[in-house]
């Protein structure tokens, strides 16, 4: 605002000019108490916070997170990119922001991909940490790196291997197995069976694509037995379920 629209202002008696002597060199800007304020129209503080909205984009997706919602064990069996990791870890983080559980416990078996990298050194993290890291983007994607590095030094997110759960009883808890296709009969077994009181277990996998040998893998043969159990769900994606490049559901027809 230049100096004549000031002298102006202050004729007309808007803007207060006694604290202010005729020569000062730094004139304060008038503030117009009846403009936008950032504070917001009542002097409340705006709301900041961004959060993506989690909203399926097929049918068995949309089947999936009504599963979850309504039951303690979940078995999500399906192809590549038909997003059961992220809905899971999305969901996860969902209740325990809203308070529904005490934690979340993310367990995935470290088992190669056809080919061994070799000895990792450092400790149990460092060494698991890149046979977990499409949980840790599913992570990075609902809440932000800090808020995750904190979540995980508070202990209320915790990243455990598939061979140190046996004996455990996980109360208060959202559970995520994930890539339940290189678990064997037993350890699934074992995983299943350490569900406690006010939680809720989501198990996801894609039989056709074991690490294991294909006798080995018991993804498949648990979920036949427990799709007769009334209080478990066992949701099956298909093709149109995939969410990735269109070229993925077009090769998974064909692969």
């Amino acid at each position: 605002m230049t100096k004549r629209a000031l002298k102006r202002q202050a004729r007309e008696g808007v803007f207060d000019h006694h604290p202010y002597s005729e020569d000062a060199k730094v004139r304060r800007l008038p503030v117009d108490r009846g403009g936008w304020s950032p504070m917001g129209a009542h002097g409340d503080d705006r709301d900041q916070s961004y959060l993506k909205t989690l909203k399926p984009k097929s049918t068995g997706q949309a089947a999936l997170m009504e599963a979850i919602d309504a039951y303690s064990l979940v078995m999500a069996l399906g192809p590549a990119g038909t997003g059961k990791t992220y809905l899971a870890v999305a969901k996860a983080v969902e209740a325990l922001e809203a308070g529904k559980v005490g934690r979340i416990v993310l367990s995935r078996p470290a088992v190669e991909a056809g080919e061994s990298i070799g000895y990792l050194p450092g400790d149990m993290e460092d060494k698991l940490a890149p046979y977990l890291r499409p949980l840790y983007d599913a992570l990075s994607d609902r809440l932000s790196m800090k808020r995750v590095k904190q979540l995980l030094a508070e202990g209320l997110i915790e990243i455990a291997p598939v061979g140190y759960m046996r004996g455990r009883t996980l109360n208060n808890a959202f559970i995520v197995v994930d890539e339940a296709q290189n678990c064997t009969y037993t350890q699934l077994k074992m995983l299943l069976t350490r569900l406690g009181w006010h939680s809720t277990m989501v198990v996801t996998g894609d039989p056709a694509q074991s690490d294991l040998l294909p006798e080995l893998s018991g993804l498949s043969d648990i979920a036949a037995r427990l799709e007769a159990v009334p209080d478990i769900s066992v949701v099956r994606l298909a093709e149109g379920d995939i969410v990735r490049h269109p070229l993925v559901a077009s090769m998974i027809g064909v692969l």
